[in-house]
């Protein structure tokens, strides 16, 4: 259900055909709701048929064919009255590595140690990219002036969420390689214990 109401959400920002839609969706709400382009075209051709999106073509000199989406009146109703409801449920993690962090004693620390780092890696390379999102948006401008005069300040409110998340991610990483390089230090190295309460601190 929600699928369709950020793609309503995404519309906001303007008219956009199913492939600007699927880069909006890698590069903007990927830190909140991921979607394949398969899974926007499907949604794209419901909320069609619902009549909340209109679709026009667009004939292209030696391109082919696009199909450009935006809201209808009826799109922007349904999308407010949304934004407007309790949310139903709070967020639940669900993450795979989680399960494999709960697991890790007793496997190789190494193996531990290589997992953690690529998904610090991942963090960080998601971080570079929202920055990147950040800096386009402010356009040159402070974070509290972008804040006071922009038309719309969702866009910067969730992407901030993104950014605080993916910060998060890779420090806790970080904490985690800190407490697996005491754990493999000699017993009785100066320190030790201290440094290992410390990072899970």
């Amino acid at each position: 259900m929600s699928l369709k109401y950020a793609v309503l959400a995404a519309l906001l920002e303007g008219e956009a055909s199913g492939y600007e839609l699927s880069k909006v969706f890698d590069v903007s709400l990927a830190n909140f709701w991921p979607a394949t382009p398969q899974q926007l075209y499907r949604e794209l051709e419901r909320l069609a048929g619902d009549g909340l999106i209109e679709a026009r073509t667009v004939q292209q000199e030696r391109r082919p064919t696009k199909r450009l989406f935006s809201l209808t009146a009826a799109g922007r109703e349904q999308l407010g009255a949304f934004a407007a409801e309790p949310t139903r449920r709070p967020t639940a993690v669900r993450d795979e590595f989680l399960i494999k962090m709960q697991a890790m004693d007793g496997v190789d620390p190494h193996v531990v140690r290589a997992l953690v780092e690529e998904r610090r890696a991942w963090a960080l390379g998601k971080l570079a990219r929202y920055e990147r999102v950040r800096e386009r948006l402010l356009d040159g401008r402070s974070e509290e002036e972008h804040l006071r005069d922009a038309d719309r300040v969702g866009p910067y409110l969730t992407l901030a969420a993104g950014i605080t998340f993916e910060r998060e991610n890779a420090r806790w990483c970080e904490r985690v390689l800190a407490v697996l390089d005491e754990r493999r230090a000699p017993t009785g190295s100066a320190g030790s214990a201290g440094h290992a309460g410390q990072a899970l601190g």
